[in-house]
């Protein structure tokens, strides 16, 4: 099973679940919608001819456009740079691009933006149904990749130590991008639901908290340490879900 195929395991029965709720849009992205959206944009990018192992940038928040993105890119064979910057034939933005910073043929944005073209584009070319089995997925730096099988092992790894059920609900108020992807993946892997906090604070967290019903909040640790002492909310700091993996 690759990294994508874990991630998108729940959805043929969370279906129309929400499983990523992003409180700065207001977009629920459904587990059904998410494998919707993975496998035809992955039919996109091979169609314009994406070549195995072939990098795209993706330049997207933390959110529910963040993890489409990514495992689109990963699912269709590429390597999902998560960066605003550097030279590549294709880019995945939230809002258009620098043209003096990202030096790219295509773009494809979620929002309308100049020079740009919208992402649902690439949902029209039918669907992957068989991501690859191996090979680079993503890189943060451009020099270290983490592939398919890394990626997944260390996901089941994870889920064994953190141990999410598919009735928790998550509050990611993580630090950055790939540390959001992570605590999304592992939600997704277990059929949970995933909110993403915007600019959390602790007040912040400790309100969506109790509006959302929340079991688990993953944040930085200084912000972790402040919302210990409710008894029915778990906190994990953010560094453990990467710590695995060096990073």
């Amino acid at each position: 099973m690759t990294w994508t195929e874990l991630v998108m395991s729940a959805a043929p029965t969370q279906g129309d679940q929400p499983a990523v709720s992003d409180v700065r849009t207001g977009d629920v992205l459904s587990y059904a919608a998410f494998a919707r959206r993975v496998t035809r944009a992955a039919a996109g990018l091979r169609a314009l001819g994406l070549r195995y192992g072939e990098r795209v940038l993706v330049d997207v928040p933390q959110g529910a456009h963040l993890p489409v993105a990514v495992h689109a890119v990963a699912w269709a064979g590429g390597t999902a740079v998560l960066s605003a910057s550097g030279a590549s034939r294709f880019m995945i933005a939230h809002e258009g691009h620098d043209p003096a910073e990202a030096k790219v043929d295509q773009v494809f944005s979620f929002l309308p933006a100049p020079g740009a073209r919208p992402f649902g584009e690439l949902l029209s070319s039918g669907a992957v149904e068989f991501g690859p089995l191996a090979g680079p997925a993503l890189t943060l730096d451009g020099e270290r990749l983490l592939d398919n099988t890394e990626l997944t092992t260390d996901l089941r790894r994870l889920a064994t130590r953190l141990v999410i059920a598919k009735d928790d609900v998550l509050i990611s108020a993580v630090s950055e991008p790939f540390r959001g992807l992570r605590v999304i993946d592992l939600a997704m892997m277990s059929g949970a639901h995933v909110v993403v906090a915007h600019e959390p604070s602790l007040l912040g967290c400790r309100v969506l908290a109790q509006e959302r019903r929340a079991t688990v909040v993953v944040a930085p640790y200084d912000l972790a340490r402040r919302l210990l002492g409710n008894p029915v909310l778990r906190v994990v700091d953010e560094r453990a879900v990467v710590s695995s993996l060096g990073l």
